[in-house]
């Protein structure tokens, strides 16, 4: 299945996880995963890190990027060999969870400093999330992102446009190919950086003009890619809604995790985490 402009949209069933686990071995890569856990949404992180530890990328050399402001309660988590868990403690500071702002400048400002020394692919994903099913190398591509959920109903919202005539994310109204989330998006690292480089620009303009997209950094990600179009795109089964049917899809990879349903995944090897200590750019 493909785009209008020739890029594949991965399905279950669309691909040869085989095929392209040695492809992807031969050229020996590293691919990192930066998600956020500040204040209240600490209590995602062992969730997360132990479903994500199970079923991204399983095999494969991972780099994980944890940003907090409890750096103390990672001390005990337990990853495979092959995958590498980074703590960076940010300030106590609510707006870098809820303003996803701070998000984008922070991620391209790490980008720029590190994470483009160290590795090949990088990946947003929300700390909120539970992988359910295997998440592999068909995820690769210079530029990715997901489709969201909500596009598959037969009378979807445009949620994820924004229709502030003055905002920079604004989307004239016809011109959108997807709604993409931003749960779950990255690239190459290169890529990705001029995304969030692009996505921190945009939001300062907006905030210098008094304007907040609606949707915040998911209103800019849709108009950045509206005009740098993906590369490859996931379908809805790697960022399902729980608010949706399950019976819409056959394979939920990646959900959103209600407040008190926290689920564990198996145990590995322990390994303490690396902890970085820079201050934020």
């Amino acid at each position: 299945m493909l785009t209008p402009w020739l890029a594949p949209i991965v399905w279950e069933g669309t691909f040869s996880r085989d095929i392209l686990n040695a492809q992807y071995l031969q050229k020996n890569l590293v691919t990192g995963v930066v998600t956020f856990a500040v204040e209240k949404y600490v209590q995602f992180i062992e969730g997360f890190m132990r479903s994500a530890n199970k079923y991204f990328l399983t095999g494969h050399h991972v780099n994980f990027y944890l940003f907090t402001d409890n750096p103390e309660k990672i001390s005990h988590l337990r990853m495979a060999p092959e995958n590498q868990l980074f703590i960076i403690p940010v300030q106590n500071d609510p707006r870098l969870q809820d303003s996803p702002r701070s998000h984008m400048d922070i991620l391209s400002s790490y980008i720029h400093s590190q994470f483009q020394h160290e590795v090949d692919y990088l990946y947003c994903v929300d700390i909120d999330v539970q992988l359910l099913a295997n998440i592999g190398v068909e995820i690769i591509d210079t530029l990715v992102a997901t489709i969201s959920s909500w596009q598959v109903l037969p009378q979807h919202e445009d949620k994820a446009y924004e229709t502030h005539s003055g905002s920079q994310a604004a989307t004239p109204e016809g011109q959108g190919d997807f709604h993409y989330t931003a749960s779950f998006y990255g690239g190459s690292v290169a890529e990705v950086y001029k995304l969030t480089r692009a996505c921190s620009q945009a939001e300062i303009e907006d905030r210098e003009n008094g304007i907040e997209a609606w949707w915040h950094h998911e209103s800019h990600l849709n108009r950045y890619l509206l005009h740098h179009r993906p590369t490859r795109l996931l379908s809805p089964e790697y960022y399902w809604d729980t608010e949706l049917s399950s019976s819409a899809i056959l394979v939920k990879r990646m959900c959103p995790v209600h407040w008190d349903s926290l689920r564990q995944a198996p145990e590995t090897k322990d390994v303490e985490p690396s902890l970085f200590t820079a201050p934020l750019n």
